[in-house]
């Protein structure tokens, strides 16, 4: 880092974050050492956890806002909330909304690190949400906590908003929030890694298949209609199918074609019984230049088809999740020119990469809502080098810090006083 070219007050920025390290290091060890596993959904704990740090840090207007027990439910969750606090410089400018989530997946087995312990071992802290994305909590609040040090020099806002719902789908978390206008971000930033920086990602569409056909004897199978055969011809055309997909290429730099998975399955009622009923769900990823209606009539059109070959079964197609692709968001914006030029001035003159990517998040309820929104946080190059999702997850404490920088560079550039 070149520090002879960055201003006094970005030098005042990086010299608080410097400074605060070890406090840093910590409070992302308390979230990582807080359960918030999801399944089976129960967040609450963590979430009035984060409210009382953020009044400790003295935001303003720091708020939890308790989600709907029905719409909870209706997501397969138990209980939760939703944390958000404000930083104000003047009564001008822009708001820019730093949104992570606070939920993750369960830790599973195979891990040589306690996944609720946060130990820091060879620079590393691990634990289950260390990488994905408790980090980008932390990094987030500390980042704006650090534009303090130069308020005189800033007009706008930012919000920390910090939900706990998306490996739920994030209904209920930013969707929630800006439902209710209970923020209203010109701009946003969303949960990444250090390394790269997402203006773009697929959709997912998952369906649920259900064939009913006739139970019989298994020594008298004539009279039965076999759900099973009929669904083996099904998953046959499903996979003819997705053999079509590799002609289709996005134009996204990061993300490649649409792919389909068929995850579940399930059907019978015992061994010497014909099978009424089959079963299977189904995950469809959509490029960006995808229409998620289009593709859903086309896997509906199949099962029909097929099905002509079986009479006396019928089929039940339902829509279990459509999460909508976003972006791209031109690498030409404000938001994203600021995020290149603070990563090219801290890593020494080298250029961010800006690409998609196959997976989908939140970042997508942002961009629906007509508002910029770029993945960008604390990790390394990919999700794997992480851990993410598998046993001892962790992140770099270097990326870590580095992560903080960027961001709080970023927001003042972006709330700075013209």
């Amino acid at each position: 880092m070149n520090t002879k070219t960055l201003s006094l007050e970005k030098l005042q920025i990086l010299q608080f974050i410097d400074d605060q390290q070890e406090n840093l290091i910590d409070f992302l060890n308390q979230l990582v050492g807080i359960p918030s596993d999801n399944p089976p959904g129960d967040c609450q704990r963590i979430a009035e956890h984060l409210y009382r740090r953020l009044e400790e840090f003295k935001f303003e207007n720091v708020f939890i806002h308790q989600v709907e027990e029905e719409k909870v439910k209706a997501v397969g969750m138990t209980k939760t909330a939703n944390v958000i606090g404000f930083q104000s410089f003047g009564n001008d400018g822009l708001e820019i909304t730093l949104n992570s989530h606070g939920d993750v997946v369960p830790p599973g087995k195979g891990w040589m690190q306690d996944p609720y312990g946060g130990q820091i071992v060879d620079g590393k802290m691990y634990g289950r949400g260390a990488a994905v994305s408790k980090s980008d909590i932390a990094s987030f609040t500390f980042a704006t906590l650090a534009l303090r040090e130069v308020k005189d020099h800033l007009s706008g806002k930012v919000s920390l908003a910090f939900t706990f719902d998306e490996e739920s789908g994030g209904e209920i978390g930013p969707k929630w929030l800006l439902e209710k206008k209970l923020i209203h971000p010109d701009m946003a930033i969303c949960p990444g890694f250090t390394y790269s920086l997402v203006n773009a990602h697929n959709g997912c569409l998952h369906l649920e298949v259900k064939l009913k056909g006739k139970s019989a004897h298994a020594a008298e199978p004539q009279f039965g209609h076999d759900a099973l055969e009929a669904m083996n011809g099904v998953l046959s055309a499903l996979y003819e199918y997705r053999k079509g997909f590799s002609k289709i290429k996005s134009a996204v730099p990061g993300i490649e074609s649409p792919s389909l998975v068929v995850g579940l399955i399930s059907g019978g009622i015992n061994t010497n019984v014909v099978p009424d009923t089959a079963a299977i769900r189904l995950d469809r990823r959509l490029i960006p230049e995808e229409d998620p209606a289009a593709a859903e009539s086309e896997i509906r059109e199949i099962v029909t088809e097929t099905l002509k070959n079986f009479p006396g079964v019928d089929p039940e197609v339902t829509q279990v999740l459509l999460a909508k692709s976003f972006g791209p968001i031109s690498v030409d914006s404000p938001l994203i020119q600021a995020v290149k030029t603070n990563w090219r001035e801290l890593m020494g003159g080298e250029e961010l990469p800006v690409s998609g990517s196959p997976l989908y998040t939140d970042a997508r309820h942002f961009y629906e809502a007509g508002i910029p929104v770029v993945l960008f946080g604390a990790g390394p190059r990919t999700l794997a080098e992480a851990n993410g999702h598998r046993a001892d997850e962790n992140v770099r404490i270097e990326d870590l810090i580095k992560a903080t920088k960027i961001v709080a560079l970023t927001l003042y550039d972006l709330l700075q006083k013209k």
